[in-house]
């Protein structure tokens, strides 16, 4: 290997990384749907030829595993010898490592230096539309996971840079919204190809061997940054347990607890003892809770960190097939960001009495995933609002919560500006303010928000779904629970709301309003 000094090595670890963060601009550029440009629900990311993780942009947070097990999903399904330069892969199947729900779809490229596999540039983001028995695709009723949409697992999209027409005929004739969905899978592999030349660049640049040696510099380096920061942390073993409580499909509150232990070399997260998978599509799969892992052990040993497959490496987490935390096919996940967020959160709870100073107090924790959708009245075209709604965080040893943020496993996202809403939807946003209800305590959760959507179209449908409906966000060190997540509707001629939590294809008319009420995070 070449021996190279360390300021070379940190021009291509940061030119590694800037390519990451390219493709992750060049996507929200050039995407149809507004979930990508505006909202930035998405990730890009790059991997060694084995697939282990070395640079990623900031993005959806829960994404923060989806970029290695996207890629190594591929490793496992082909062989070397069938990955060609100008290959790209698609894939979203959460059971063979997209992480996620069947909407949030990976994009795989293999990058090629003088003949040779040498990197890989992926990205992952939520397709507006992507079919099933839902508008928008996502549902909070669903019972298995074929009533979610398409799944692709591990297929080529392009072949040698050729696209697969039937791959595109498949995807047009499955979506209610094909030109914005096709518009966003261009969008996404072609930013993908901006990475590959950035990183050929690089290689072109330094050359092979010392590209190579500064990954593996880059990996080592983080892995001694993770055992450093974790010495720094109490060692033993902590515990917690909750109740997820959305009601999907009329369900009992979901059981769910975790183990936590602490060594000098691991980050260990036992989730034994959760309840078995659910017929509602509030489960998520193993990687989904591999990803969430990743978010606590990032969030505790040091945000800052560069994202890589080095400073992950202290994580270990353990969950028994088949629960709410690892669900097994056919279980329905396309609102997997319930157990994702509990997976996170369950960790804060049992960390926050020994390192008050790392954590905060509960937060809103839903994303309170969004649809409001329907057949414009003007176009005859289907339209499908969809957004993450924000809301309170909890408060700290020495600082009340933040305000209106997106919950944990939203990291850089956002919701769509009033503007935005207005302009791409026919709706009217009537009210965007703060919730003032929060926990109280020397230092107060943050306020959650009010949005409320009228809706000016002559039908409508809202689907959506939250937790901590029932169980607000919990306060420490004698601080008091936040307050909950409400959804309300307002219809015509009624005299009261429609009050709750979860609405499956819930009908609405022109006039009819919609409030989001998002919970106040606990005191401290």
């Amino acid at each position: 290997m070449a021996n190279v000094d360390p300021f070379t090595r940190e021009n291509i670890a940061q030119g590694l990384i800037a390519a990451a963060e390219e493709m992750f601009l060049t996507w929200g550029r050039t995407s149809q749907s507004t979930i990508i440009y505006e909202v930035l629900d998405c990730a890009c990311g790059l991997t060694d030829a084995k697939g282990n993780l070395i640079g990623q942009a900031n993005g959806a947070t829960m994404f923060l595993g989806a970029i290695t097990y996207s890629v190594k999903s591929v490793l496992n399904k082909f062989p070397l010898e069938k990955i060609k330069p100008g290959d790209i892969f698609l894939t979203n199947d959460p059971y063979t490592g997209s992480a996620t729900h069947l909407c949030d779809v990976a994009a795989v490229l293999p990058i090629f230096y003088q003949g040779e596999l040498v990197a890989f540039a992926s990205s992952k983001g939520h397709w507006n539309e992507i079919g099933g028995k839902n508008l928008g695709s996502w549902s909070t009723n669903s019972t298995e996971i074929y009533q979610e949409g398409l799944c692709f697992p591990v297929i080529k999209v392009y072949e040698e840079d050729k696209l697969n027409e039937a791959v595109r005929d498949l995807i047009e004739a499955n979506c209610r919204t094909p030109e914005m969905t096709l518009g966003d899978l261009y969008a996404q592999t072609a930013s993908l190809r901006v990475a590959g030349k950035r990183v050929v660049e690089i290689f072109e640049k330094y050359g092979k061997e010392a590209v190579l040696e500064s990954i593996e510099t880059l990996l080592e380096n983080g892995r001694k940054l993770a055992l450093k920061e974790l010495a720094a942390l109490p060692k033993g073993t902590f515990e917690a347990e909750d109740y997820i409580d959305t009601g999907a499909n009329g369900l009992p509150d979901v059981y769910v607890r975790v183990k936590v232990t602490i060594t000098d070399e691991e980050l260990i997260l036992d989730y034994t003892g959760s309840d078995a998978q659910v017929a509602a599509p509030i489960n998520c799969s193993i990687y989904g809770t591999l990803s969430a892992g990743r978010i606590i052990l990032q969030a505790l040993l040091n945000p800052h960190a560069e994202a890589n497959e080095g400073f992950y490496s202290p994580l270990k987490v353990i969950v028994p097939e088949g629960t709410v935390f690892s669900a097994v096919s056919p279980a329905p996940v396309s609102c997997d960001w319930e157990a994702f967020q509990f997976a996170t959160d369950l960790v804060m709870k049992a960390l926050a009495p020994v390192i008050p100073e790392r954590i905060t107090a509960g937060h809103f924790l839903s994303i309170i995933g969004t649809i409001l959708g329907g057949i414009d009245d003007q176009t005859k075209k289907p339209f499908v609002l969809c957004e993450p709604q924000a809301g309170g965080w909890g408060a700290g040893y020495n600082k009340d919560g933040e305000r209106g943020l997106v919950a944990v496993a939203d990291g850089e996202t956002f919701m769509i500006p009033v503007e935005v809403a207005e302009f791409r939807y026919p709706i009217i946003v009537e009210q965007y303010t703060f919730n003032p209800i929060s926990g109280a305590g020397e230092f107060m959760g943050g306020h959650g928000l009010i949005r409320d959507y009228r809706l000016l179209n002559s039908n409508g449908e809202l689907t959506t779904i939250a937790s901590r409906h029932k169980y607000a966000p919990w306060g420490f060190a004698g601080g008091k629970d936040g307050s909950p997540n409400v959804v309300e509707v307002y219809q015509a001629g009624a005299e009261e709301p429609v009050r709750g939590s979860t609405f499956s294809n819930f009908p609405m008319k022109k006039g009819d309003l919609v409030r989001f009420i998002s919970g106040g995070g606990g005191g401290y």
